[in-house]
């Protein structure tokens, strides 16, 4: 294991919704026996509600400085060698500030899915504020790459089993 990771034992999962942050997330902190969070669920649980109502009654500007204290409660965690796998938000890893936390604590590693495979994942709901209008969606996809790219790994989503993507992140120079 690299030496960032043995001290600061953080993997952080970015992509895009609906990349498999979760799911991967969830089987690769049971491969590593680490515990895992998921940021989402992080702000659910505090918050008493689900994304989408924080969204629309509180705005998205709001939501990312409830997302912005989710990550750094996190992270000090982390910093005080709590062994994670935190499954980050789609905007997470965007804000300048997140991107330097994380990167100063961890690893992260980007779940690159294509974006035909992420509509068919999210489909037709309404839980996902960003995902409502089709054109925006794209456009929000097509403008986060660039911040996804600045991840420490890529990780190209050419399947749909969990357990694929984990094999591929345990191959990764890290460990």
């Amino acid at each position: 294991m690299i030496l960032k990771l043995k001290r600061t034992p953080g993997i952080y999962l970015v992509g895009f919704m609906a990349s498999g942050k979760t799911t991967v997330g969830r089987l690769l902190a049971t491969e590593l026996g680490w515990t895992f969070h998921d940021l989402d669920e992080d702000i659910e649980a505090s918050e008493g509600k689900p994304i989408a109502a924080i969204f629309d009654t509180r705005g998205e500007e709001e939501f990312r400085g409830l997302e912005q204290q989710a990550v750094r409660k996190r992270v000090r965690e982390v910093e005080r060698g709590k062994p994670m796998v935190l499954a980050l938000g789609g905007g997470s890893f965007v804000h300048d500030g997140n991107h330097a936390l994380l990167q100063e604590n961890g690893v992260t590693i980007w779940l690159d899915c294509p974006f035909d495979k992420v509509c068919d994942r999210v489909g037709d709901t309404s839980h996902r504020p960003l995902a409502r209008d089709r054109k925006t969606f794209q456009q929000l996809y097509d403008d986060r790459q660039a911040a996804y790219a600045k991840a420490d790994h890529r990780i190209a989503i050419d399947s749909d089993d969990p357990a694929e993507i984990v094999a591929a992140i345990l191959k990764l120079p890290i460990f």
